[in-house]
């Protein structure tokens, strides 16, 4: 199949097959007489299982360990379970930092009650005056 069939039957663009092969998770395809690149079952199996564990947010050094143990010979999937157990913990601490940004947030638009002009408003105020997060630039 070429690159826009791979693409189409795994729900991204064929930039992000590109990508993927670039950063070495994805196998240099065959080439058709035309130059055309022509991949197999075992590049949509692959780009699946990419595209599941990008869903999951995985990032590129999760999937690339993931891919190693899959491609190695592990005796069992111990490696799998650590590398989800880190993930699961990032997730947990993402999760805490959105939580606080909430409650800031929830406090901060305590801050107005909507009636009062612009220049009066509390939370343009608080926004001003105040430190109210971790400066995010």
């Amino acid at each position: 199949m070429r690159i826009g069939e791979l693409a189409r039957r795994t729900g991204c663009r064929p930039d992000t097959v590109r990508y993927y092969e670039k950063e070495g998770l994805l196998a240099d395809p065959a080439r058709s007489d035309g130059n055309y690149r022509l991949y197999d079952a075992s590049h949509l199996s692959r780009l699946t299982f990419i595209r599941n564990c990008r869903a999951l947010e995985m990032n590129l050094d999760e999937i690339r360990a993931l891919l190693s143990l899959k491609d190695g010979s592990a005796g069992d999937c111990a490696g799998v379970n650590l590398l989800l157990d880190s993930h699961i913990d990032q997730i947990t601490e993402r999760i805490a930092r959105l939580q606080a940004l909430r409650e800031q947030l929830a406090a901060l638009r305590e801050c107005c009650t909507g009636t009062t002009p612009v220049e009066e408003c509390g939370i343009m105020r608080e926004l001003e005056e105040r430190g109210v997060g971790g400066g995010g630039d």
